[in-house]
């Protein structure tokens, strides 16, 4: 699966982590997260790459204690660095 494909899974899995997701043309200053109202929120800047958002996306969701327990494709776990829950 390519980028695009990769990036779009990994949005569905922050919403459902509790992610607000913000997409706005930023002109290349840069995607990522952080917390607005309490709320965790990702920034992604549809002026980057596909793969530099996916990046930002991963970085968002490092370190996410109930990662592991989201259902998500093999490649999508594998590209997260996803260790399953067992």
């Amino acid at each position: 699966m390519h980028a695009v494909g990769l990036r779009e899974q990994a949005i569905q899995v922050a919403r459902r982590l509790g992610y607000d997701i913000r997409q706005d043309w930023l002109g290349g200053e840069g995607s990522g997260h952080c917390l607005i109202r309490g709320r965790k929120t990702l920034l992604l800047d549809l002026a980057e790459s596909p793969e530099r958002q996916f990046a930002a996306i991963r970085n968002a969701l490092d370190g996410e204690i109930q990662l592991a327990s989201v259902t998500m494709t093999e490649q999508l776990a594998d590209w997260l660095d996803v260790r399953s829950v067992a």
